[in-house]
C-alpha cells in the first residue's frame, strides 16, 4: 500500500521489493559485480521524492473506509494482494536461482554422453560412460519442460485468480459508488426538504407576523375610534346639558302647558262619554220594547249553551252504550258500526259461523274436562229456560287453560264474551244484549280486600260499583272470574261465587297430548303448507313426543306452546332450515332449566309472593 503515501507510483503487477541478483556462472563473475561502485552519484536525502499528498489521501481514504461497512473486506482484499505479490517474487526468485545451475548440468550431462560416444583414437584408454546417461538427460529435458508447463500453468492460474478478484473489487467498487451515490441523494432529498420545512416555516412566521401586525392595526383603530366616540358623546352631553340649563325655564313652561292640555283633554272625554252612555241607557230604559226584547235574547242564548253542552254530554253517552264498546273492553262478540265498516268480511263470517264445540283446542284432564262441559251445558240450558245464572271462579297456576277456556266457551253457549276493564260495571246495564258474560282475566289485580290492601278512592268506589252490580243473580248477566290468588279477593267477591274450578298443571298423558297438538300446529303443519316450508328430518315423532312430555314434568299447557314455537323459531332461524331431533333436544333442555329457574324464583318469594302493588 506504498502507493497512498506517495512513493513506488509504479504499476500494480510489480512485486514490492526489488528482484534477487541472478548467481554468476563463473567463479570470476563476483569480482566484477563491485566494479563501478566509485562512479556511482552520491544519494540523495532521503525525504527530498516524499509526496506530502499521499497522507491526504491516505488520510481520507481512511475515513471512508472506516466509515464504509465494506473496511473489512477491503482490508481483506489488501492482504490478499500483498501475499499474491510475495508468492510471485518467490517463484521468480526459485526460477532465476534454479535456471544457472540446471543449465550447467544439462551441458555437463550433453558433454558426457558426446565423450562416451566416441573411442580413444590412441588405443591406450577409453573412458567408459554409463549407458543410462542419455536416458536421465531425456528424462531431466521433460522435467523442465514439465516445470515450465506448470509454472505457465500457475501463472495462468494466477493471472485469472487475479482478473476474477479484479472484477469482484470493480463490482465491489461500483456497487460502494452506486451507494454513496444513493445516500448523496437521500441526502440531497434530505436537504431540499429541511429546505422546504424551512421555507415554509418562514412563511408562516411571515403570515403570523402579518396578521399579528394587521390585528393589531385594527385594535388601534377601533381603539381610537372608540376614545373619539367617548369624547364626541362627552361633547354631546356636555352641550346638550349646557342648553338644558340654559333652556330649563323653557322647558318647564312646555313641560306646564302639555300637562294642562292633556288634563283638559281627558276631562273632555270623560265628560263626553257619560253624557253618551246616560242618554243611551236612559232611552234604553225608557223603550220597553227594548228591554224585553233583550232579556229574552239573553235568555234564550244561556239556555242554549248550557242545553247544547249537556246535550252532546247525553248523546254522546247514549251512542257509545248502544253502538260502541267501551276503550277498555278487548273482546267482545257485540257486532259495532264501526268494525262492521272497518272489517265487513270479518263481520259476516262471524254472523254465518256455527258455534263450535267449547273444549276445541283446549287439553284438560278427563275429570276437569267433565265438570267444564257440565258447567257449559248448564250455562246453555239456563239460557234456553230463561233462569239465573251462577258466577264461576276459576283458579290455578298460570298456563293451565284458563283464560282459553273462557274464550272459547262464550261462543260455546252462545252468549257475548267480554274483557275486563274498571269501566265495565257501567256498561252491562246499557248493553242491548240478551245475555251478558262478564269476564274478568287476572281478577286479583282488581277486586283485592279492601281492609287490608292499599287502593286509591278511585279503585275503591269502582270495586263498591261493581258489587253492587253483581249482588243479586240476574238471567241477563253472568260473571266468570279467572285468577292466579284467589286469596287475594276481597271477602264480598268470594261470596258471590257460586261455583269454583281449579284448573291444575297438566299430567303425562295431557302433556303428551299437548305436545303432540303442538308440534302438529307449530312444525307439521308449517313442514307441509305455505309458500315457506319448514324442512323437517326423519325421524320417529311420535316416540320423540312421548319422551319430550316425559321431560316437561311441572310445565304448564303455555310453556309446552312456547317450546312447540321456539322449534318452529330454531328451524327458521337456522342457514338450511331444518328442525332435526338434535335441534328439538336442545330446545327441550333450555325449557327445562328456566322452569327451573322459575320455580327457585318462585320458593325465595315465599308466602308473600302474592303481595303486588295494587293499581291505582
Amino acid at each position: 500500500m506504498s502507493w497512498l503515501f506517495g512513493i513506488n507510483k509504479g504499476p500494480k503487477g510489480e512485486g514490492a521489493g526489488s528482484p534477487l541478483p541472478l548467481p554468476s556462472a563463473q567463479p570470476g563473475a563476483e569480482v566484477g559485480g563491485d566494479r563501478g561502485l566509485g562512479d556511482r552519484p552520491a544519494p540523495k536525502d532521503k525525504w527530498s521524492n516524499f509526496d506530502p499528498t499521499g497522507l491526504e489521501r491516505a488520510a481520507k481514504a481512511a475515513r471512508e473506509l472506516e466509515q464504509s461497512r465494506y473496511a473489512k473486506d477491503a482490508l481483506n482484499l489488501a492482504q490478499m494482494q500483498e501475499q499474491t505479490l510475495q508468492l510471485e517474487q518467490q517463484s521468480k526468485v526459485k526460477m532465476r536461482l534454479g535456471a544457472p545451475s540446471l543449465l550447467h548440468t544439462l551441458v555437463r550431462v550433453r558433454s558426457l554422453c558426446r565423450a562416451g560416444a566416441h573411442a580413444d583414437t590412441g588405443g591406450t584408454v577409453r573412458q567408459q560412460v554409463p549407458s543410462g546417461g542419455c536416458c536421465a538427460v531425456q528424462e531431466y529435458e521433460a522435467a523442465v519442460e514439465q516445470l515450465r508447463s506448470e509454472q505457465i500453468r500457475a501463472q495462468a492460474e494466477e493471472r485469472r485468480k487475479t482478473l476474477s478478484e479484479e472484477t469482484r473489487q470493480h463490482q465491489a467498487r461500483a456497487q460502494y459508488q452506486d451507494k454513496l451515490a444513493r445516500q448523496r441523494y437521500e441526502d440531497q432529498l434530505k436537504q431540499q426538504q429541511l429546505l422546504n420545512e424551512e421555507n415554509l416555516r418562514k412563511q408562516e412566521e411571515s403570515v403570523q407576523k402579518q396578521e399579528a401586525m394587521r390585528r393589531a392595526t385594527v385594535e388601534r383603530e377601533m381603539e381610537l375610534r372608540h376614545k373619539n366616540e367617548i369624547l364626541r358623546v362627552e361633547a354631546e352631553a356636555r352641550a346638550r346639558a349646557k342648553a338644558e340649563r340654559e333652556n330649563a325655564d323653557i322647558i318647564r313652561e312646555q313641560i306646564h302647558l302639555k300637562a294642562a292640555e292633556h288634563r283638559q283633554t281627558v276631562l273632555e272625554s270623560i265628560r263626553t262619554a257619560g253624557t253618551l252612555f246616560g242618554e243611551g241607557f236612559h232611552a234604553f230604559l225608557t223603550d220597553r220594547k227594548k228591554v224585553t226584547a233583550t232579556v229574552v235574547g239573553l235568555t234564550l242564548l244561556a239556555g242554549g249553551v248550557y242545553s247544547a253542552k249537556n246535550g252532546t254530554a247525553a248523546a254522546a253517552r247514549f251512542i257509545e252504550a248502544r253502538l260502541w264498546k267501551p276503550s277498555l273492553v278487548r273482546e267482545t262478540s257485540r257486532i259495532t258500526v264501526l268494525e262492521a265498516l272497518q272489517h265487513p268480511f270479518q263481520v259476516s263470517r262471524r254472523l254465518l259461523s256455527r258455534p263450535q264445540d267449547a273444549l276445541e283446542g283446549v287439553v284438560l284432564s278427563p275429570s276437569l274436562e267433565a265438570r267444564v262441559r257440565d258447567i257449559a251445558i248448564a250455562t246453555r240450558n239456563t239460557k234456553k229456560n230463561r233462569s239465573l245464572y251462577r258466577n264461576v271462579l276459576m283458579y290455578g297456576p298460570p298456563g293451565t287453560g284458563k283464560t282459553l277456556f273462557a274464550k272459547v266457551r262464550a261462543p260455546g253457549c252462545a252468549v257475548g264474551r267480554l274483557g275486563s276493564g274498571l269501566s265495565l260495571v257501567l256498561w252491562p246495564p246499557s248493553c242491548r244484549v240478551s245475555v251478558l258474560l262478564l269476564f274478568v282475566d287476572e281478577a286479583d289485580a282488581f277486586l283485592r280486600k279492601r281492609a287490608t290492601e292499599k287502593i286509591s278512592e278511585d279503585l275503591r268506589a269502582t270495586l263498591n260499583a261493581f258489587l253492587y252490580r253483581t249482588g243479586q243473580h240476574s238471567n241477563k248477566f253472568m260473571l266468570v272470574l279467572a285468577s292466579n290468588q284467589p286469596e287475594q279477593f276481597d271477602w264480598a267477591i268470594n261470596d258471590r261465587i257460586d261455583v269454583m274450578v281449579h284448573f291444575d298443571l297438566p299430567r303425562q298423558e295431557e302433556r303428551e297430548r299437548l305436545v303432540r297438538m303442538y308440534f302438529d300446529k307449530y312444525v307439521l303443519k308449517p313442514a307441509t303448507e305455505g309458500k315457506q316450508r319448514l324442512k323437517l328430518a326423519q325421524f320417529d315423532y311420535g316416540r320423540k313426543c312421548s319422551e319430550i312430555a316425559r321431560l316437561t314434568e311441572g310445565m304448564s299447557g303455555r310453556e309446552i306452546a312456547q317450546l312447540a314455537l321456539s322449534w318452529q323459531a330454531t328451524a327458521y332461524a337456522s342457514e338450511d332450515g331444518v328442525l332435526t331431533e338434535a335441534v328439538m333436544d336442545a330446545c327441550v333442555q333450555d325449557a327445562v332449566q328456566q322452569h327451573q329457574q322459575k320455580m327457585c324464583w318462585l320458593k325465595s318469594e315465599g308466602p308473600g309472593r302474592g303481595d303486588e302493588p295494587s293499581p291505582s
